[in-house]
């Protein structure tokens, strides 16, 4: 396990003389702070029936490792309670009593790192304090952590987001039905998914970081993750306040009296701001009337006072930048951009004649490139490939208009073309006779797929009911554009170059389907060969909401049995076959049926797992992780 460093006391310090200056000189009245709107607003409905649906490029750590601890919802808890142990234990000799809370000796004037050997796991969870909805005082920051705590607490984290994504969904399924068996018409009669789904979670105890006010970067959390909700951001404590733009320590948790700043959200909500990137001026609270526009001077309090206290303790704080982006639920996505420090801060009139606090933050080195730089050259991308990149292109479309979006085949490593030697097959050859769908919509009204099942039937090509039905969703191609690409490190793989929301279908696995005895043959003649029974049951993840509700059961039905055949890529294939292996994957496999009744013969159909930002590379759990070596993806 890495370091904790106790940051809970800070030497008393005046401002400094150039900010004392500044900011005593303008005497203006107390303003409170301007909080930034929701994603839309509010309108709470917590009315939860039938849980279990019977109606109803980065430097992250190598992922293809399974985490060796057994991780559960409770255990996020319990390593926070370690670490408060932890902490208390190596200081207990030199703490002190200070306003309810217990403090290392404030004369000491040290930042001081927990020895190693004094690390030590524990699986007590204490129910009482996952109940406690108060975030901590205690300032703490997450050092060296090895490779094994990077993969667990990145499968916490993981964990944690799906469980929202689910319950989200769950939200909007059951306020649909509300809506349909009570005939609700008009505007604003759809439910908060993403407001419900935090709420519900923090009465559970299952936000992140609330025992511990993390310093600098959230464990689990990469440089490049995407949010669609700044709740969602709120759930794993990288941003604790759902609305204001500056999330701090205040003055009276604080145990030398400074507010301390933590993070902040840049989404150009002030018509001072300044973004360059790597070098942003901020703009800080407050002043601001109903319609953005800055209407009365700023003071420095609250966040700004925050802002000023990291800057003279030299405290970084986290950047998570927001923007409109077409596609997106909410009409925004949230990328968090990494640890910036605060370098200046000065007063100044703003654009409306008003003196407004300016902030500068300079991005620290030697850290993964920014999310929103990657989604800006994925858009650039997008539009125009060949001006963007002009060096590395095979093909703009591999599957040969195959797919209602091109597949793009990139490779600037050397000169194999594999790829392209092989027949493009948008969907696995097989054909029975048909059976039609019944039960519920497995996906919503957007979409994405509700909860995981042993199988999914889809309305056939028999159906009286439109091709755009809710309930073709994986039969009607892809909707992203993805390219096949070539590396040093991995050789073949996938990536996106549209942002993947979580529970969105990708693609199909195909191949030409073969018997038991029919792949007993082709495999003796060294075709390759994909076993789907091998691959890993990640769909039971997908809508797992058994930490909420406790009498949630895993699907069962219609049971399915052994799939005992297997996929022929050897002269036909698809994108898909191209994913890499990993034992924490970002993608699913689902099976489907819609265009026959044989339970032996499902559709492979492979739906997003999280929120996968552009330019990340698609991974899939083939199981049997025992045999398989990195970029293994087909067996002989």
């Amino acid at each position: 396990m890495g370091s904790l460093i106790d940051l809970n006391l800070y030497p008393d310090s005046p401002l400094t003389d150039a900010a004392a200056t500044a900011f005593l000189t303008l005497n203006v009245p107390k303003l409170e702070p301007k909080e930034e709107p929701f994603d839309e607003p509010p309108n709470f409905h917590t009315n939860f029936t039938n849980p279990n649906f019977d109606s109803a490029p980065n430097t992250q750590p190598d992922a293809s490792k399974p985490v060796e601890q057994d991780v559960n919802g409770n255990d996020v808890y319990s390593e926070f309670n370690r670490i408060s142990e932890l902490f208390n234990a190596a200081f207990s000799g030199k703490t002190e009593k200070y306003d309810e809370t217990e403090a290392i000796d404030p004369d000491s004037r040290a930042i001081v790192p927990v020895p190693e050997e004094e690390i030590q796991h524990s699986a007590v969870v204490d129910s009482s304090r996952r109940r406690n909805h108060q975030r901590s005082g205690e300032l703490v920051r997450v050092t060296n952590l090895g490779l094994e705590d990077e993969r667990y607490f990145r499968h916490v984290v993981r964990k944690t987001r799906m469980i929202y994504d689910s319950l989200r969904v769950f939200v909007s399924m059951e306020d649909e039905k509300r809506r349909n068996n009570h005939h609700v018409f008009g505007r604003n009669r759809n439910a908060r998914g993403d407001l419900k789904s935090a709420s519900v979670m923090k009465d559970r105890g299952l936000w992140l970081n609330r025992d511990k006010r993390i310093v600098g970067a959230i464990p689990g959390v990469y440089v490049g993750d995407i949010f669609f909700f700044r709740m969602e951001i709120c759930v794993v404590g990288m941003h604790g306040l759902p609305q204001a733009g500056i999330d701090y320590l205040t003055s009276s948790q604080s145990s030398n009296g400074d507010p301390i700043a933590t993070s902040i959200i840049v989404s150009g909500g002030y018509e001072d701001d300044q973004d360059a990137g790597d070098v942003i001026i901020y703009t800080g609270q407050g002043g601001q009337d109903k319609y953005s526009r800055q209407a009365d001077h700023q003071r420095l309090e609250g966040g700004n006072l925050a802002m000023e206290r990291s800057m003279h303790y030299g405290i970084e704080v986290r950047v998570v930048r927001g923007f409109r982006y077409e596609g997106s639920p909410s009409g925004k996505v949230y990328v968090y951009d990494g640890l910036y420090k605060v370098v200046g801060s000065w007063l100044e009139t703003g654009k409306s004649g008003f003196g407004v606090i300016k902030f500068k933050l300079v991005r620290m080195e030697n850290q993964p490139e920014m999310g929103s730089v990657v989604l800006k050259y994925a858009e650039n991308l997008r539009n125009g490939p060949l001006e963007s990149r002009p060096g590395g292109y095979v093909c703009m479309d591999m599957s040969m208009k195959k797919e209602k979006m091109p597949v793009f085949l990139f490779n600037d490593i050397d000169n194999n073309h594999e790829p392209m030697f092989y027949e493009y097959l948008p969907t696995s050859k097989v054909v029975f006779a048909l059976e039609r769908n019944g039960g519920e919509f497995a996906y919503d009204q957007n979409g994405l797929l509700v909860r995981g099942k042993p199988l999914i039937f889809e309305c056939g090509p028999h159906c009286s009911c439109p091709p755009n039905c809710r309930n073709r969703v994986s039969q009607n191609g892809i909707k992203n554009r993805f390219e096949v690409f070539r590396s040093k490190e991995t050789g073949w793989g996938v990536r996106s170059l549209d942002l993947i929301q979580a529970g969105s279908f990708i693609c199909e696995y195909t191949g030409v389907i073969l018997t038991r005895e029919q792949a007993q043959l082709f495999s003796i003649n060294g075709d390759n060969l994909i076993y789907p029974n091998r691959f890993g049951e990640r769909w039971a993840e997908w809508g797992d909401l058994s930490q909420i509700f406790s009498d949630y059961v895993r699907p069962s039905s219609p049971s399915v049995p052994p799939l005992d055949f297997a996929l022929d890529v050897s002269r036909m294939r698809n994108v898909a076959c191209y994913l890499s292996h990993s034992s924490c994957p970002n993608v699913l496999v689902q099976l489907v049926l819609y265009d026959h009744s044989n339970f032996a013969f499902p559709h492979l159909m492979m739906f997003a797992m999280e929120n996968i930002p552009p330019m990340r590379e698609l991974s899939l759990d083939y199981g049997e992780a025992d045999e398989w070596t990195g970029k293994l993806s087909i067996c002989n």
